[in-house]
Order: structure tokens, then sequence, then C-alpha cells
């Protein structure tokens, strides 16, 4: 892992008070009602380098997950949820697949 990340991925700042992952850290990101239609590059372009805890050992980027999404606007955070969730299957990042490309690994 860096150290030149912008926040401490496990510190205060960065996991919000408590060891959180991945999807919940991008969604503290945002604001449901002011934020949207939310432009993915400006997200990208503000919070890239923030750094996303994606298991116990894995913590890469905003930026590394925002490659796979394919998205040129989000309508609502739900859109944006299933967006990143996609990207985060599509990149590989997550292990469990209950459904998807991989629904043999089963490490949660």
């Amino acid at each position: 892992m860096s150290d030149n990340w912008p926040v401490d991925p496990d510190g205060e700042e960065g996991s919000d008070g408590m060891r959180k992952y991945d999807m919940r850290i991008i969604a503290d990101k945002v604001d449901e009602e002011a934020d949207f239609p939310m432009d993915p590059d400006e997200f990208v372009a503000e919070y890239g380098e923030y750094p996303i805890r994606i298991n116990y050992r894995t913590v890469v980027p905003m930026s590394d997950i925002f490659e796979y999404v394919d998205a040129e606007e989000f309508d609502t955070i739900v859109d944006m949820h299933k967006a990143v969730g996609n990207a985060m299957r599509a990149g590989g990042f997550w292990e469990y697949h209950p459904k998807g490309s991989s629904p043999e690994k089963k490490h949660a």
C-alpha cells in the first residue's frame, strides 16, 4: 500500500471513524439530494486519488474503480451504486460474486 494517500485509508478520515469498505466510502462522498445528476468525470477529478479499501489487504485509488464505470452521468444515487458495483465486478475488485462472471468464488 502506498504511503502517499491523501488520507490514511484506515484512519479517522479515511474510513469515517471505523474500517469501512469500497462502496460505503464512495457513497459517503456524495449528497443524495444535492449532487445528482452527477458527472462521474467531475467526481473522479475531485476524489480520484482517495483511497478505497476493497478488503482487509487491498486499497486502491477511487480512480482505478471508476476506470470501469460505463456511464456519462448518474441521475440518482441508485444509478451510481449500480454503475460502481458493475465497475467493481468488471475490474475484478470484488472476489465475492453470488452471480456473474465468477460465481464459484465465495470469499466474502
